[in-house]
């Protein structure tokens, strides 16, 4: 694996991070590149869990997804950008695991 991908995947397990809260969440999605919505009305890169989404999915849901995000983003060349923006949010704009199993056995990935 990349050394800058393993790293920013590392990052974003750092002190309890789930995922960006929605609107953050949903800039980095917006910044991804070759966005195609696909002839079933899904994405690929798949949405970010936000709106009702964010009520209905579970904390592991989320990070597997931002993870996913963020892979996307090393696989079509956009990994800067996308590393630059996760760093740069301050604490308030990420939303946190609060100690769960699920949490737990994410970080350990």
């Amino acid at each position: 694996m990349d050394e800058k991908l393993n790293s920013l995947l590392e990052y974003v397990k750092l002190e309890g991070r789930v995922c960006p809260l929605p609107n953050h969440w949903n800039a980095l999605w917006q910044m991804l590149p070759n966005r195609t919505q696909k002839s079933s009305g899904g994405w690929e890169p798949p949405l970010p869990l936000i709106l009702a989404a964010w009520w209905e999915s579970s904390a592991l849901l989320k990070m597997e997804r931002l993870a996913a995000h963020i892979n996307y983003a090393a696989k079509h060349g956009d990994l800067d950008e996308v590393d630059q923006f996760l760093r740069n949010l301050i604490p308030d704009q990420w939303a946190y695991g609060d100690g769960t199993t699920e949490w737990a056995a994410y970080k350990a990935r």
